[in-house]
């Protein structure tokens, strides 16, 4: 429903059903950025994948989405920005004992082409983190213009790639702002349960604030469903309200839960390699072609 405050429309939520009561209600989505399909965003894109809540998916989507771009003949590069490292394992690359690594980027100017490993999947690439990141918060905070430090550093190797995906922490600190004012677009992973609704609000405020104050042409472009249980009735209720609030911003794939997608990071694959033909293989390379389809 749309009302009318100070001459400004904006996207309220008024349904009854106790799912969105208190978790999408108050989440105001502006006209800019309601579902009207807007123009194809122009490659390179560089997109960052950001939930403040833990444990929703946020590094198995960055490291399959990937893999799937990358299977797709599209040069990929994961820029690995969480301290615990966990993409950049999934993809096989030990974090322990790195000479350089991007907390180097961040914290000493080190080029990005120096950081960046590539991996066992045809067209994806790595920039690692490594634990140092988790002090790079703190170091972070008197460093000069400390927001742009990645910005900068993406840009000099943009040009080499079709797709920067930005792990973001499960935080909003400085790393994650970081992530947010380099990026183009938000993809955020949403877990298909109750508690992984909360606090969504906020991580939309916070992304309006760095729109407005350090990236203008940043946008919440992407929702992905995951970690769906077809099993459960609230799985598909949360879907059917985040597809009703949020459109067509919400991706058609759904990624199921699987215990293959959980096995994957063991063994340092991504699940294209691990397990190829798996339901969770299939929904991540369907998400990729859909991502890829809104690309010029």
């Amino acid at each position: 429903m749309l009302v009318t405050r100070g001459g400004i429309r904006h996207s309220t939520w008024t349904h009854p059903c106790p799912i969105s009561r208190g978790v999408l209600t108050g989440v105001h989505v502006s006209d800019h950025d309601t579902a009207t399909p807007g123009p194809a965003h122009p490659l390179p894109r560089v997109i960052a994948i950001a939930n403040q809540k833990g444990g929703v998916g946020k590094t198995t989507t960055t490291v399959n989405l990937g893999a799937s771009l990358a299977e797709m003949g599209l040069r990929t590069l994961l820029v690995d920005l969480d301290p615990q490292g966990n993409a950049s394992t999934g993809l096989g690359i030990e974090n322990r004992g790195l000479e350089h690594s991007m907390y180097h980027v961040l914290m000493h100017d080190e080029p990005l082409e120096n950081v960046i490993e590539p991996t066992d999947v045809k067209n994806l690439f790595v920039a690692p983190a490594s634990l140092d990141l988790a002090g790079a918060e703190i170091e972070l905070v008197p460093a000069f213009s400390r927001e742009q430090r990645l910005k900068r550093a993406i840009e000099a190797v943009l040009d080499d790639y079709d797709y920067v995906l930005i792990d973001c922490p499960p935080s909003l600190g400085l790393l994650t702002v970081n992530g947010l004012a380099a990026a183009r677009e938000v993809l955020v992973p949403i877990q298909c349960e109750y508690y992984a609704l909360e606090g969504l609000g906020q991580l939309l405020r916070n992304v309006d604030l760095v729109k407005r104050n350090l990236n203008p042409d940043l946008e919440v472009s992407t929702i992905l469903c995951v970690m769906y249980d077809a099993r459960t009735k609230l799985a598909a209720q949360v879907v059917d309200e985040v597809r009703e609030h949020f459109g067509d911003k919400v991706l058609r794939s759904v990624i199921p839960r699987t215990v293959r997608l959980s096995e994957a990071p063991s063994f340092g694959q991504p699940i294209n390699t691990f397990d190829s033909k798996s339901r969770g293989a299939l929904a991540y390379r369907d998400a990729a072609k859909e991502v890829h389809h809104d690309a010029t």
